[in-house]
């Protein structure tokens, strides 16, 4: 889905091609960064490392900012969270990418050291860096200017090695001669922090990571490795197994939605005009705006119920319960608002009318007592 007209993205200037659009997004409950890539020119897009729980998120976020996905990769088959790839692929049609040494089910396109994934004008060169599993990856961007590190280095620290194909000599060979032989100043972004860090460079794990940075030797990397004696992550019998099926339920869900709710970034449920053109009888438009307005040249939904905003809590009776609930405004900021009180009330069958009543008459809907253009 490509929003019309799309919004202009905020740029990081380049120099390996053409101006990049980059977030990085958080999972708090496995300390999981995600990351989105975008080629400003043509709007294709990359995301790194999804989270199944967060994938809503990401979808509306990708929506919002009219981002074409070419890819949902992973740095490697996670023990300690299911990928969203699948649901993303589910969504966008983007391909489902991951080492090919992993054999994971529903891949689409896997991924070997020295292949290169292109979004738009823009690539991702692929890197294997195994040792914490058989097939962990680094993502390092075109100009080198950044790199994906997965949990083959983290910030100050690196992967366990002790379980699911680890092996600390290995990873040391990763980091040494794959990770920390890209330039002092490439940015590297790992895969998770715990403690609020959220990226940190070449230059500095060579000169501050504990584990393997500074003097220290492979002799000195593999002792501590050896003995850290962690505990097992605690999903991992979940995380495992789903990620070997990229992230696919085992059985297809049941849809209970009234409707074919999206969410935007912000986690507000939201509805088209066209949706509640096509179901006005079966729902309540609330409209949130002043009398004035209602009654102005704007127009209003035709059979809509009128309750402006800082009356909503005292007259809240008013409002039916025997039907889900549209909230409209002018423009859906009013009516956000609106809608997140009426959820935070317990109501649950709502919605805020995307774009509100500015793009109900601008895709042509009729609006009683407007004016014409």
């Amino acid at each position: 889905m490509t929003l019309a007209p799309a919004p202009s993205l905020s740029l990081a200037a380049a120099a390996g091609g053409g101006a990049l659009l980059f977030r990085q997004l958080f999972d708090a409950d496995t300390g999981t960064f995600t990351y989105l890539l975008a080629d400003v020119p043509s709007r294709k897009g990359l995301l790194i490392d999804s989270v199944f729980e967060q994938h809503g998120r990401d979808l509306s976020l990708i929506r919002e900012l009219g981002i074409d996905l070419v890819a949902s990769i992973d740095t490697h088959a996670h023990a300690d969270h299911v990928t969203g790839s699948w649901l993303m692929h589910e969504a966008t049609g983007c391909a489902i990418g991951l080492a090919a040494v992993a054999r994971a089910e529903n891949v689409t396109l896997p991924l070997a050291h020295g292949d290169r994934v292109a979004f738009g004008g823009r690539f991702v060169e692929v890197r294997a860096t195994p040792g914490h599993t058989d097939g962990c990856l680094t993502f390092v961007l075109d100009d080198r200017s950044m790199a994906f590190t997965g949990d083959a280095l983290l910030v100050r620290g690196c992967g366990r090695c002790d379980f699911q194909q680890g092996n600390a000599h290995t990873l040391w060979s990763s980091i040494t001669e794959q990770i920390l032989s890209l330039p002092d100043s490439c940015l590297l972004y790992p895969g998770h922090d715990y403690t609020g860090r959220t990226v940190t460079s070449v230059a500095e794990e060579k000169a501050f990571n504990a584990r393997l940075g500074g003097d220290a030797t492979e002799r000195d990397f593999v002792g501590h490795m050896e003995n850290m004696k962690l505990p097992h992550p605690h999903r991992i019998a979940e995380a495992l197994p789903g990620n070997l099926r990229s992230g696919k339920p085992r059985a297809a869900t049941t849809a209970t939605a009234w409707a074919p709710l999206s969410r935007s970034y912000a986690g507000l449920p939201e509805l088209t005009p066209a949706w509640v053109v096509a179901h006005q009888g079966d729902v309540t438009v609330l409209d949130v705006r002043s009398t004035e307005e209602f009654q102005g040249p704007d127009g209003r939904v035709a059979g809509s119920l009128l309750i402006p905003l800082p009356e909503l809590e005292s007259r809240s009776s008013e409002i039916p319960t025997d039907r889900p609930l549209v909230v409209v405004c002018h423009s859906g900021s009013r009516s956000a608002l609106a809608t997140q009180q009426l959820l935070k009330a317990g109501r649950q069958q709502v919605a805020n009318l995307r774009g509100g009543l500015s793009r109900w008459a601008a895709e042509g809907y009729p609006l009683d007592g407007s004016l014409p253009a």
